[in-house]
């Protein structure tokens, strides 16, 4: 039996948008929510695929852009010496990325950690396309699959989803809010 056409696009398409490069929607609570609606595996892959769409886009929007400014800066800068592959200032998470890209990538889906700094991290160095996609795809499944899980295990409340969205966007809202009183 194959899932609701109509709940599987919304999902996939909220995947999307909330895992695009600049995105400051939380996806945490639409897994939870559809994961009693659609299924725990029918969720999760639904939601990875979005995923994995918006890291493809994200890749192909953002890589040769940075790509572009460190040629573009001068040859001093640590990003243009890095991105050579110079002497430029490696910290240690640049040189643990540099050296296992596809398992940091995938292993940080199990912290609580933002993924922004992971993604920005594989786009500044010039992580390849098809292992940041599938290194993104290897974060997200589990990830996806528990909270999807849970979903299904735990009756929650509308009231706490709707309370769970909200505490999420407070650190986007935060950034949108500082941004308009810097300007």
């Amino acid at each position: 039996m194959h899932p609701p056409a109509t709940p599987a696009a919304l999902l996939f398409a909220y995947a999307f948008l909330s895992n695009i490069a600049l995105a400051f929607v939380p996806h945490e609570p639409a897994i939870i929510w559809y994961g009693p609606r659609l299924g725990v595996w029918t969720t999760t892959l639904v939601a990875t695929a979005g995923t994995m769409l918006a890291a493809v886009v994200d890749h192909r929007m953002f890589a040769p852009l940075i790509a572009r400014m460190a040629r573009a800066s001068s040859p001093s800068s640590p990003l243009s010496a890095s991105r050579r592959g110079g002497e430029g200032v490696r910290t240690w998470p640049e040189r643990l990325f540099r050296r296992f890209p596809f398992v940091t990538i995938a292993l940080s889906g199990l912290t609580p950690l933002p993924f922004f700094p992971f993604k920005a991290l594989a786009l500044a160095t010039g992580c390849p396309a098809g292992k940041y996609t599938a290194a993104v795809a290897a974060r997200c499944l589990p990830r996806y699959a528990l909270l999807a899980w849970l979903g299904a295990a735990v009756q929650v409340p509308v009231w706490i989803m709707v309370a769970l969205f909200a505490l999420l966007m407070i650190p986007s809202l935060r950034m949108v809010w500082w941004r308009r009183a810097a300007s």
